[in-house]
C-alpha cells in the first residue's frame, strides 16, 4: 500500500484526505481546488478502490 500512496501527488493525498478523513463533500472539495467534481472524484476513486481491494485481500488472507 506504501507504493500505492507514493505514486499519489500531494495534491491528491490532500483530496482523499479532505475527502474522507475531514468528510467533504465532493463539491467542497472541488471548490477548495477550482476544479469539479468529476475531477475529484477521478483522482480520488481510483485510489480508493485500490486501498478497499488491497483490504479485502488482506482480511481473506487472515480468515483463510
Amino acid at each position: 500500500m506504501t507504493e500505492l500512496f507514493d505514486s499519489l501527488s500531494e495534491d491528491e493525498i490532500e483530496m482523499i484526505r479532505l475527502r474522507y478523513l475531514k468528510r467533504l463533500t465532493l463539491s467542497e472539495v472541488a471548490s477548495r481546488y477550482s476544479i469539479t467534481e468529476r475531477t475529484v472524484r477521478n483522482h480520488t476513486n481510483p485510489t480508493v478502490k485500490q486501498v478497499k481491494e488491497i483490504i479485502a485481500r488482506a482480511t481473506e488472507t487472515m480468515n483463510g
